[in-house]
């Protein structure tokens, strides 16, 4: 650990945006924030998704001293319509072939905080998904193998999902999954987090 850095906190419980953040080999803490996700009144899913970002990452960083705190949310959508976490399999069905041959707006909201400065950074990424045109039997022998419930749109794009897709439009891969890394790197680096010390 570089004793220049202060300490690096995941406002999150998600194994992917953990698994994402150990891609930068910098030591960490994950902490559940464990707030209330509903959408406010007239509130679109951008907005949604960058105050939920700045919400979780000021949950944990009440409590801590000399961090930086990392907020991330994200909403899939279809049109205008959310796409959530399916939850059963009758629900990813239903995600999969209302998402055949079309396509998928990903929005990430991603926050820094520095809790000694109570410097915000905040911003959401876009990312766009097309998928191929989806038969029946594809559907289902995914779902089987794969089984993407707690998944917005009920695809893991890192897994077998990548099979349903056609092709990708965005800056960053990673907001795919649900932690853009590249912009990430951009705020730790206006804090003066060394990567490379």
């Amino acid at each position: 650990m570089n004793p220049q850095n202060p300490g690096l906190i995941l406002a999150s419980s998600s194994p992917f945006r953990k698994m994402l953040l150990e891609r930068l080999m910098v030591p960490f803490e994950t902490c559940n924030p464990d707030i209330d996700e509903s959408a406010h009144d007239n509130e679109t899913p951008i907005e949604l998704v960058e105050r939920l970002a700045i919400e979780k990452a000021q949950v944990i960083a009440s409590s801590r001293t000399k961090a930086l705190v990392i907020g991330s949310d994200q909403v899939a959508l279809h049109g205008t319509e959310i796409v959530g976490k399916p939850h059963t399999h009758q629900r990813a069905v239903e995600q999969l072939r209302m998402a055949s041959g079309k396509t998928i707006d990903l929005y990430t909201g991603l926050a820094l905080i520095n809790t000694e400065t109570l410097q915000v950074q905040s911003e959401v990424i876009s990312f766009r998904v097309h998928y191929k045109k989806l038969s029946e039997e594809v559907i289902e022998a995914y779902l089987r193998k794969e089984q993407p419930y707690q998944c917005a749109g009920s695809l893991r794009s890192e897994g077998l999902g990548i099979a349903l897709l056609e092709k990708f439009e965005g800056d960053d891969p990673n907001a795919l999954i649900g932690l853009p890394l590249i912009r990430l790197v951009a705020m730790l680096e206006k804090e003066n987090f060394r990567l490379f010390a």
